[in-house]
């Protein structure tokens, strides 16, 4: 078996037929994490309880589950029953839930196996995961499936990482601002971030109940539509005709591109188009002035509430404070050292101001319009889809320097206005940079609950793009 092209839906389909154990595919995972190491991608490696549910599947599963007996790893944030879950940052090193969160749970219940739980920006708060609180490697920060010196992207790092490196097929993140989409976009991989309330965000550490989502991360879009089906309910997704496809592309989201990243979307957009695709310019001039008026006042303003009512339900008895005093990566102690916890935001002119205001401001009023906004550019050009690089660059040298503000900003341009409509995306890998050889993604977001119908469109996708080369 090439466990290098292996996919969560070829795991399945041979696990069925009986070509290939559950133990046999999770003694290679597991053997495959340890090679890699040096990619921080795993906070804890589950290898005895992986290797027991493999054998307990081998013996006696159920063959016809739609993922019984295949591997995948859980970004530690979620929580899996018996195993730490440390949402990236020491204070909760020990936490241990009893009970899977309900994500986990149907993925449990469709008969996979969890190897592991993944390493991620602390707290889920950057797009580096350049965290300082763990590693299996030599330097600190997960690295890049393509090459270590890299960034993996974030905040569903070694999610990403560990399905880039072919340490998996599949698994899960989460996605605030772009966390499930920049790191499977820098580690060649496919995604998803679903309509928010798609699916339970119980037993998830979060930042904003108005932001936030799991979202399955996997080698193809296939594979993303099998695991959105085992969580959300719902038949087989077939794929799309793509004569059927309407495509919008906004100038405003193709700044700040690199050469690589830049070349890649245009000769996608033109493979697009030669499979019938139709795509059409349109205008959205507001984006960015109102998503500007909406991020951080929701992101920072939530992430204190919603992060007291999680702690409480943890039953660590551990609080807000206790928690930031032990935070190991500088810039996220900083986010909530003088913003988070004091309920603060920045202003233009390098002071802080009281963020309630704003807060209400943008929730009541902002986010309303930025929803119309979506809905009326959908409706008017007839759109099932709009078409952006996922980010604007391939990833950079992972350093402390690669969690500074400015590079954060800059990496979720694109991701961030989706998300905070409540909007679903998918992100399609579609080639190595000509010159960086790195890995460059597509992404496409549609309307509010148009999951099934993006995944469709990736899924046919996927046989025009393939998947990209494994790292060397």
């Amino acid at each position: 078996m090439d466990f290098d092209q292996l996919t969560l839906t070829q795991a399945a389909a041979d696990l069925r037929s009986g070509k290939v154990t559950s133990t046999a595919l999770t003694t290679e995972a597991v053997s495959r994490a340890k090679a890699n190491a040096d990619l921080n991608a795993f906070v804890t490696l589950d290898e005895a309880g992986a290797l027991k549910a493999a054998a307990a599947f081998d013996a006696a599963g159920d063959k016809t589950k739609p993922l019984g007996g295949v591997p995948i790893v859980i970004k530690d944030n979620i929580e899996v029953g018996g195993l730490p879950c440390s949402a990236g940052t020491p204070a909760l090193q020990d936490y241990i839930p009893k009970a899977d969160a309900p994500v986990v749970a149907k993925l449990r219940a469709a008969g996979a196996v969890i190897i592991g739980k993944t390493s991620m920006h602390e707290l889920a708060f950057g797009i580096s995961g350049y965290n300082t609180a763990f590693k299996t490697g030599a330097e600190f920060g997960v690295r890049n499936a393509y090459d270590r010196a890299l960034i993996a992207g974030g905040s569903s790092s070694g999610t990403g990482a560990a399905i880039g490196a072919r340490i998996v097929a599949g698994g899960l993140g989460t996605d605030t601002g772009g966390s499930v989409r920049i790191p499977a976009a820098l580690n060649g991989c496919a995604s998803l971030r679903p309509t928010v309330g798609r699916y339970p965000q119980d037993g998830i550490a979060p930042i904003s109940h108005t932001r936030d989502t799991a979202g399955p991360m996997a080698a193809i879009m296939a594979d993303v539509a099998l695991l959105d089906r085992v969580i959300a309910g719902g038949g087989a997704v077939a794929p799309a005709d793509l004569k059927q496809v309407r495509i919008g592309v906004a100038k405003t989201m193709l700044t700040n591109l690199d050469a690589d990243t830049d070349a890649a979307f245009q000769a996608a957009v033109a493979r697009v188009k030669a499979q019938g695709v139709t795509v059409v310019e349109i205008e959205m001039p507001q984006l960015a002035d109102l998503n500007g008026q909406l991020s951080f006042p929701v992101a920072l303003y939530e992430a204190y509430d919603d992060l007291v009512a999680y702690l409480k339900h943890t039953g660590t008895g551990l609080s807000i404070e206790a928690l930031a005093r032990d935070i190991s990566s500088a810039d996220v102690k900083g986010t909530y050292g003088d913003l988070v916890i004091p309920r603060k935001l920045p202003a233009p002119d390098g002071t802080v101001v009281d963020a309630k205001p704003i807060y209400d401001a943008a929730i009541k009023s902002v986010r309303p319009a930025l929803q119309a906004l979506y809905s009326k550019t959908f409706a008017d050009n007839r759109l099932d889809a709009i078409a952006f690089p996922t980010t604007p660059r391939v990833a950079i040298p992972s350093n402390p320097e690669s969690s500074t503000m400015e590079t954060l900003v800059l990496f979720i341009q694109n991701t961030d206005p989706g998300s905070n409509a409540g909007i679903p995306g998918i992100q399609i890998p579609i080639a190595l940079g000509a010159s960086s050889k790195l890995p460059i993604g597509l992404e496409l977001d549609g309307p509010a609950g148009s999951d099934r119908r993006l995944l469709a469109i990736g899924m046919a996708l996927d046989s025009v793009f393939g998947r990209l080369p494994p790292p060397r």
